[in-house]
């Protein structure tokens, strides 16, 4: 029963990872990789996405801690998960590899997927109690954009054949 659970356990694992990385990039970069056709909305929101989004400033000025926290989070939570691919690479590469340490590192990887997506799920969830719902429609629906989910089609890591934002589509080959 595991063997048939397990690809849709991925799947799912890597769905949420690539819209945590999207949703990160997009909070992440810079306000000067903003799309040159894109409206100026209140400079004091320095988020692209939530400009993108249309957030007020004192929208921004309540979910801007959120976002540091989640940052900081994700950030030590990708850091966990690097390092325990890389370990998981030198198990594999071993003269004589050991099955049962591969076992323990794929569910330590798996854990720290799980915690990426609670850490996600978490963060969108406060995300709604500050957004209005129109503001709340246009972000899920470029997360289902990203992470592939929009009419169930191919991850391609865009919204309409272009990035979300600059730098989405390299970093959604990533894993975090």
């Amino acid at each position: 029963m595991w063997n048939k659970i397990r690809p849709l356990l991925i799947s799912l694992s890597v769905a949420l990872n690539l819209a945590f990385v999207v949703f990160w990039a997009a909070q992440a970069l810079p306000s000067h990789f903003r799309a040159q056709d894109q409206p100026r909305h209140d400079e004091r929101v320095s988020c692209p996405l939530h400009r993108r989004l249309g957030a007020t400033e004192a929208q921004w000025r309540e979910i801007e801690p959120r976002v540091v926290k989640f940052q900081e989070s994700a950030r030590l939570v990708c850091g966990d998960a690097r390092r325990a691919r890389g370990e998981m690479i030198d198990l594999i590469a071993a003269a004589e590899p050991n099955r049962e340490a591969i076992r323990a590192k794929q569910e330590e990887i798996m854990a720290c997927q799980r915690r990426m997506q609670e850490l996600v799920v978490n963060h969108l969830l406060n995300e709604k109690t500050v957004l209005t719902r129109e503001q709340q429609e246009q972000l899920f629906r470029m997360v289902r954009q990203q992470a592939g989910c929009a009419a169930h089609g191919p991850m391609t890591g865009s919204t309409g054949g272009e990035p979300m934002c600059p730098g989405a589509a390299a970093e959604s080959t990533r894993t975090p």
